[in-house]
């Protein structure tokens, strides 16, 4: 069976902050983080995902995760949205 991976990013509506994450089952792990039931995000809500990355690995999914957050850089993060068509739903 092939199991797919994500990166996301979430951006806050209350304060426009941005999370990156990853996961395996990106609807449930956004309805996750708006139920309140993620410790960083559930002061942060509404979230909407504002971009996304698809791996076939874990490891690369936490490989990329891990580039994108070393980046600490805003905008690095609103460069790869701007360029980003979103197909997820």
């Amino acid at each position: 069976m092939n199991e797919t991976f994500f990166i996301y990013i979430l951006q806050s509506k209350k304060d426009g902050s941005y999370y990156v994450g990853q996961t395996n089952n990106l609807t449930v792990r956004i309805n996750q983080h708006n139920a309140g039931l993620s410790k960083y995000t559930s002061s942060k809500r509404p979230l909407d995902l504002v971009y996304y990355e698809i791996f076939e690995t874990r490891s690369e999914a936490i490989k990329r995760e891990i580039e994108i957050k070393k980046k600490k850089s805003r905008v690095y993060i609103e460069n790869l949205i701007l360029n980003f068509k979103n197909t997820f739903n």
